[in-house]
């Protein structure tokens, strides 16, 4: 069995005089849980949009499971939560992942998709009464409701409290445990770190380090001249401003 779920070739995708990813290779194995970091511009959500179709590369290319991305993504291996995502506001929970599993051939049980996404006692809730965190959640849910073998997940966490992105990141865990594979893009090196048993990091369109968590905060915080054993986070995220500027792969 191919054990491949992503694969992008020598991606390159051009925004007028500027080039959002300039030759990307990226291989992802089923089981995978992987973090793409980045600094804004970094091409973070460029690489996501041809992950899943949305984006033609203008050069090189991408592929899911082994076939071209919109063919996986309509047999609904693929489920996707990106930053623009909207819902109608009067709609409950449950009526939201109703409809989104009316959209696949193999939904998942509804009872098991508001477990996962820990919004079994907000089922009745209408969206536009969740908290920021639960709104994420529900977001969350939305995207699992194919039971896809692969989650895409773009800034999942932005605008959550401490407590919001804990409660999110229990329930990609119960996802991650039943065997899928996650690629979700962050802006925070500690929360690739804690989550993530792969980091790639991207800077300038370009990979500039694909590794376990482990190594790169070591070649982070030597980048920026801390011990990666101890280090806090505010001095973390000061090493991987440094990583990310140096524009040397590894």
């Amino acid at each position: 069995m191919n054990d491949t779920v992503v694969r992008l070739t020598g991606v390159v995708r051009q925004f007028g005089a500027v080039r959002a990813l300039a030759g990307v290779d990226l291989t992802i194995t089923r089981g995978s849980t992987v973090a793409l970091l980045g600094p804004n511009g970094a091409g973070k959500t460029t690489a996501i949009s041809v992950m899943l179709g949305l984006a033609t590369p203008d050069a090189g290319t991408a592929a899911l499971f082994g076939e071209p991305p919109t063919r996986a993504v309509r047999a609904g291996r693929v489920g996707a939560m990106l930053q623009d995502g909207g819902f109608v506001s009067n709609a409950t929970v449950r009526e939201v992942i109703e409809l989104a599993r009316a959209l696949y051939p193999r939904p998942l049980a509804t009872d098991r998709i508001l477990a996962t996404a820990g919004l079994t006692d907000r089922a009745t809730r209408r969206l536009d009464r969740l908290s920021g965190g639960e709104l994420q959640r529900a977001r969350f849910a939305f995207a699992l409701a194919g039971g896809p073998d692969l989650l895409v997940l773009d800034e999942p966490t932005t605008a959550m409290d401490v407590a919001a992105r804990q409660a999110f990141w229990d329930a990609m865990d119960r996802y991650a445990a039943d065997g899928g594979t996650v690629v979700f893009s962050t802006h925070h090196l500690t929360e690739a770190d804690q989550f993530a048993d792969r980091i790639v990091v991207l800077a300038g369109g370009r990979v500039v380090a694909d590794a376990a968590p482990e190594q790169i905060r070591a070649l982070a915080a030597t980048r920026g001249d801390a011990r990666s054993s101890d280090v806090t986070a505010a001095q973390l995220e000061a090493a991987f401003v440094a990583l990310t500027t140096t524009g040397t792969e590894h």
